[in-house]
């Protein structure tokens, strides 16, 4: 084993469960990118000691492909163009996510989902504020990216468009749903917490 596979194997033996990772993510600073954008590497997210959405979804799945999770993702289109990105994963037939993000309710959940669709749906509700509104979601795997999504010390820009490209279906939000949350966020109110998040 060379000596960057040993880095995440170890971060895996302190770290083994997506419930352990989700807690070490949020130990971490969000990354709001105010000099400039970035799409680091898991471990240059680290050495960065600050990590948006995509950037942790790498180093989620650096971390937990030791512990057997594939290195799956969920996209999550919203209307303003900020997407959100989370890592799935799966525990007895149901699907759950790590996530991090300066909103609780675009963070992690427990593997309580039937279908990546119920998943997804669950991000609805908290994802409203005075431009968001997810209208969809798709699934990929870092396997499938041409990107050293681990080790790379250039931006990846590349994963980034891949996600955005990525074929995405369709999730209902109904408009008087959506005023009622979006009025909700303008009167300073936050979203409802929930048992299943993680």
């Amino acid at each position: 084993m060379s000596e960057d596979q040993d880095f995440f194997l170890k971060l895996c033996q302190k770290y083994s469960t997506p419930k352990s990772v989700q807690k070490f993510l949020q130990s971490i600073p969000y990354n709001s990118e105010e000099d400039g954008e970035t799409v680091r590497s898991a471990y240059a997210a680290l050495e960065a000691n600050k990590i948006h959405c995509l950037e942790a979804s790498f180093l989620a799945a650096a971390i937990l492909e030791h512990a057997h999770y594939p290195p799956m993702v969920m996209s999550l289109e919203s209307q303003d163009g900020l997407d959100h990105v989370l890592f799935l994963y799966k525990e007895k037939m149901r699907w759950g996510a790590v996530a991090r993000s300066r909103d609780a309710g675009l963070e992690g959940r427990k593997p309580i989902f039937k279908s990546l669709k119920a998943l997804a749906a669950s991000y609805i509700d908290p994802y409203v504020d005075g431009t968001g509104r997810v209208t969809g979601y798709g699934v990929a795997s870092f396997d499938d990216v041409q990107a050293d999504w681990k080790f790379s010390k250039r931006n990846l820009w590349s994963v980034e468009n891949y996600l955005i490209e990525l074929p995405h279906k369709k999730i209902n939000c109904s408009e008087s749903r959506y005023q009622k949350l979006l009025k909700r966020f303008e009167l300073g109110l936050a979203p409802l917490r929930r048992p299943h998040w993680l």
